[in-house]
């Protein structure tokens, strides 16, 4: 038999670990010494002590103990536990499942009217999140208990009782464990006392079998070989791992973020989920504060495709330790729900009929595209450029993306939208009549600035307000009696004929995608 089944706990209070659940006069503990045990589900990381509770339940407990695995265990095997049970009405059956998460939903809802009509007090055992492996029907007829990781002195207990146990253990082979060695076995445990106890087993036998009596660091290493890591590709440490990367990323700390980055990697985890992820985070969290970052992930997606392991792991943390140490702005999403609530909350109006792509002569009569104003026909200063209006009326005016306050897009892109805003509201005035109510502005550049990224003022459904006199030099690059572009004719301010492309006057001919 194995050390690990040895020197297995035979009473709560051996179990070490578990003291929110098994310390004396907890509720769990109360009900196992009373003899009154719960339907319930034990879930844990490996090595922490489930399957050791319930078999010291069968120990307590006058009731029969009926063990089985879900792994190799199905329903015709329940069903006999079940008829066993029912022919001794007496004596209370306690039915222990192992690996319960294994069973798929029909086989865990045979054993749903059992475990609720008393026939049988169903224990199970998962290391998986019982809210997404266990049938909801029986988690709501379960207790769930959470056992705990083994921390490093709890190991290190566990393996100084096995070599000590005379009895259970190795006490009769009178061998020594170098406190080096033992730091080492501990550590790589990774709080499983099953993995501490096989190492510390099989480190045992190679050093009797060369005459020695001293277990040093080199037979426990030899013995661990490689720390097997907590991770599965389907299961809470993936989604756990994943999300704890992802928050140190958005959290800026390139030291944590690189450090989840290798435990996903030496974990054999899929090298697209984590740039995937990347890409994400590029577009999410840094987003137009550092345009670059999405580049960059993208890079590294391919890059990291194309090579595989272990070379992947380059490009992958290059774009790690960019994005973490990157300037973050979500504005990108802001903008975007911002803009979905509207379209949700409120009509979906036509498109403007100068928006409109004027195909058919029909179209065009019947006003598609007429006064659309082509950007490229206007001067950068001209505030014609920027007053055209390309929201439908009922959302008018609404502003659904404000520049963040970090790097490029503080630097750059608020300063210009600003001053692009300015000028937009400039000209709806003027095509308001206002020309001949101008107020004075006497603010500095820099308030202006900031004051054309505010909300919409209510009522001022165009967004852009009166407009306003120029102080200082502005006043001769940004006239309000703005000159024509090109040869100054009306004409220019229309799109230019040899731009635009060959269509059919037929009615009902193809649209064509090519417009301005």
């Amino acid at each position: 038999m194995p050390l690990a089944a040895r020197v297995r706990p035979r009473t709560l209070d051996e179990i070490l670990g578990q003291e929110h659940l098994l310390a004396p006069g907890r509720a769990l503990r109360r009900a196992l010494e009373a003899d009154r045990v719960p339907s319930m589900v034990l879930w844990g990381p490996p090595g922490s002590g489930k399957t050791t509770l319930a078999e010291v339940i069968a120990r307590l407990t006058r009731s029969r103990f009926v063990a089985m695995s879900a792994v190799t265990a199905g329903v015709a095997d329940l069903r006999k536990v079940i008829d066993e049970a029912r022919r001794v009405p007496d004596q209370r059956t306690i039915l222990f499942i192992d690996e319960v998460h294994r069973w798929n939903k029909a086989q865990q809802d045979a054993v749903l009217p059992h475990a609720e009509n008393g026939t049988v007090t169903l224990i199970g055992a998962t290391t998986e999140n019982p809210s997404f492996e266990v049938n909801a029907a029986l988690l709501s007829r379960v207790r769930v208990f959470t056992l705990r990781a083994l921390g490093d002195a709890e190991i290190e207990l566990i393996v100084r009782r096995a070599l000590d146990d005379a009895e259970r253990g190795l006490g009769s082979r009178q061998l020594e464990l170098d406190p080096t060695a033992l730091r080492h076995l501990v550590e790589r445990a990774n709080g499983d006392a099953r993995v501490a106890l096989n190492a510390l087993e099989l480190a045992a036998d190679a050093v009797e079998a060369v005459g020695a009596s001293v277990i040093d660091l080199a037979s426990i290493e030899d013995a661990v070989q490689q720390r097997a890591l907590l991770y599965d590709k389907a299961g809470d440490a993936h989604y756990d791992t994943i999300s704890a990367f992802i928050k140190s990323v958005r959290g800026s700390d390139p030291d944590a973020s690189v450090y989840w980055l290798a435990r996903m990697l030496e974990s054999g985890e899929d090298l697209m989920f984590i740039a995937r992820r990347l890409v994400i985070l590029a577009g999410e969290d840094v987003g137009l504060a550092d345009p670059q970052a999405l580049a960059i992930a993208v890079a590294a997606q391919q890059a990291a495709h194309f090579v595989g392991m272990p070379e992947a792991m380059f490009p992958l943390a290059e774009a790690t330790l960019y994005l973490a140490t990157a300037p973050k702005s979500n504005s990108v999403g802001r903008a975007y729900s911002s803009a979905m609530d509207a379209v949700r909350e409120t009509r979906n109006d036509p498109v403007p009929l100068h928006l409109r792509n004027a195909v058919t002569g029909l179209m065009r009569g019947l006003g598609y595209g007429r006064d659309y104003r082509y950007s490229h026909d206007y001067a950068e200063e001209d505030a014609q450029r920027w007053s055209q209006r390309y929201l439908p009326d009922n959302v008018a005016g609404r502003r659904f993306y404000q520049p963040g306050a970090q790097g490029f897009e503080a630097s750059e892109i608020a300063q210009r939208l600003a001053r692009i805003r300015s000028l937009g509201g400039r000209a709806h005035a003027l095509d308001a009549g206002d020309s001949m109510n101008l107020e004075i502005d006497t603010s500095s550049p820099a308030q202006r600035s900031n004051a054309a990224i505010d909300e919409t003022p209510p009522g001022d459904v165009d967004g852009g307000g009166r407009a306003r006199a120029l102080d200082g030099d502005d006043a001769s690059n940004q006239s309000l009696d703005s000159p024509s572009p090109a040869d100054g004719s009306n004409a220019a301010r229309e799109p230019h004929a040899s731009a635009e492309p060959a269509r059919s006057e037929a009615d009902g001919a193809p649209r064509n995608g090519d417009e301005r």
